[in-house]
C-alpha cells in the first residue's frame, strides 16, 4: 500500500448527496454545510468535506478566509471544500450574497432537498454533495490541504467507467429523479482521492509538505515502506539502508519534507492507528499494542497518555461505542 492511500483510508471517508440546485443569473449566495445537516446520512462525522458537481453552466467561487481571486467552475467540474469553510457562489460574486441555508426546501416525497434561486437569465444546474470523514487536523494530508481543490471529471484520469457513472448518477439527481445518491456518493469518494493526488503533482518545485515529500523518492520510499509496516522494530540505519541513504541524509531529507525526523513521524502515526483502532473495534488493549509495534501493553499505555493525556482504557470509554464482550480474532478486529 502507497502511504498516500493509507492516510485516506485512515480518514475514513464516506459520501453522501444532499440537495440538488438551479439557480438562475443574476444570483449569488452564501454557504456553509452543517455537520447536522448531512447527519442523516453519515451518522457523527468529525469533519466535513463540501463538494459541488455542476451538471450545466457555470459559476464563481470564493472561499471567505481564502486570498486569492474568485474560481471558476465550469460543466462537468467538480469543486471541493477540504476544510469545509464558509464560500460564496454565484455567477456575480459583487452581488449580496443570499444565506443559502433558507432557500433549501425539502422534498415532498422524503428524496433530497432541493434550491431554485435567482433571476431569469442562464441556467447552472449542480449537485451538491459531501465527504465525512475522522479528524481532519491529525490527518498529515487533508490538514495541510488547499482551502479549494478543483477537478475537471473528464479529465481527472480517472477510468471511464468513474467518469460516466459519475457523471450519469449526477444527471439523474440534478433531474429529481431517485435511486443515483449512493452511486454518486461513492464514486465522489474515488474521484476526491484523484484530486489529492492531481495537487499532489503539480505542486512547486521548492514545495516541502508531506505530498510534496512523495515526490522526492527516497523520502516516499521512506513513507511507504513505514506505513507498509508500522508494528516493525524500525530505526533510521534500518530505514536508510532500505531506501538507499545514510542515516544522517534520511533524517535530513525526511525533516525538510514532512516537518519531523523518521522515528517521530512513525510514533505519531502509530497513536492516529492505536486511536482508530480503540474507537471503531472491540481489539483488547494487548492486541492493539502489538498490532502498532509495542512489545507491552504497558508501553503502548505510557506512550499512548504522552500523546492524548489520558489513558488508553479512559479515552476509549470517552470516545467509542459500547462494543459486545464476544472477543474477535486479531484478524478481523483490526481489518
Amino acid at each position: 500500500m502507497d502511504a498516500l492511500s493509507d492516510v485516506l483510508r485512515v480518514a475514513r471517508l464516506t459520501g453522501g448527496v444532499f440537495l440538488h440546485a438551479e439557480f438562475f443569473a443574476p444570483w449569488c449566495t452564501r454557504t456553509h454545510v452543517s455537520p447536522t445537516r448531512c447527519a442523516p446520512v453519515l451518522g457523527p462525522a468529525s469533519h466535513l468535506i463540501v463538494y459541488h458537481y455542476i451538471v450545466e453552466g457555470e459559476l464563481r467561487v470564493r472561499v471567505e478566509r481564502a486570498q486569492g481571486d474568485d474560481v471558476v467552475v465550469q460543466t462537468g467540474e467538480l469543486v471541493l471544500l477540504p476544510h469545509n469553510d464558509a464560500h460564496v457562489m454565484g455567477s456575480d460574486l459583487s452581488l449580496p450574497a443570499v444565506p443559502g441555508g433558507p432557500m433549501i426546501q425539502p422534498s415532498e416525497d422524503g428524496g433530497l432537498s432541493s434550491i431554485r434561486h435567482g433571476g431569469t437569465g442562464r441556467l447552472t444546474r449542480m449537485v451538491c454533495g459531501f465527504l465525512g470523514c475522522a479528524s481532519e487536523s491529525d490527518n498529515p494530508v487533508l490538514s495541510i490541504l488547499p482551502p479549494l481543490l478543483k477537478l475537471t471529471v473528464g479529465d481527472a484520469g480517472a477510468a471511464d467507467w468513474i467518469r460516466t457513472t459519475f457523471q450519469f448518477a449526477a444527471e439523474e439527481i440534478a433531474s429529481g429523479r431517485p435511486g443515483s445518491e449512493a452511486v454518486m456518493a461513492k464514486l465522489s469518494e474515488l474521484l476526491f482521492v484523484q484530486a489529492v493526488r492531481r495537487y499532489a503533482e503539480c505542486l512547486p518545485e521548492d514545495q516541502t509538505g508531506w505530498l510534496a515529500g512523495l515526490r522526492e523518492p527516497h523520502v516516499a520510499r521512506a513513507l511507504a515502506l513505514l506505513h507498509h509496516d508500522i508494528a516493525h522494530p524500525w530505526t533510521v540505519d534500518d530505514l536508510g539502508r532500505a531506501v538507499g541513504l545514510s542515516r544522517s541524509v534520511l533524517a535530513e531529507r525526511f525533516s525538510r519534507f514532512i516537518g519531523m525526523p523518521p522515528m517521530q513521524y512513525l510514533a505519531r502515526w502509530r497513536m492516529q492507528i492505536a486511536a482508530q483502532t480503540l474507537k471503531t473495534t472491540a481489539s483488547s488493549l494487548a492486541e492493539v499494542a502489538t498490532a502498532t509495534g509495542y512489545d507491552s501493553e504497558a508501553a503502548f499505555s505510557r506512550a499512548f497518555k504522552r500523546a492524548f493525556g489520558e489513558s488508553p482504557g479512559t479515552w476509549r470509554r470517552r470516545s467509542a461505542p459500547t462494543w459486545p464482550r464476544t472477543r474477535r480474532s486479531r484478524g478481523s478486529s483490526l481489518g
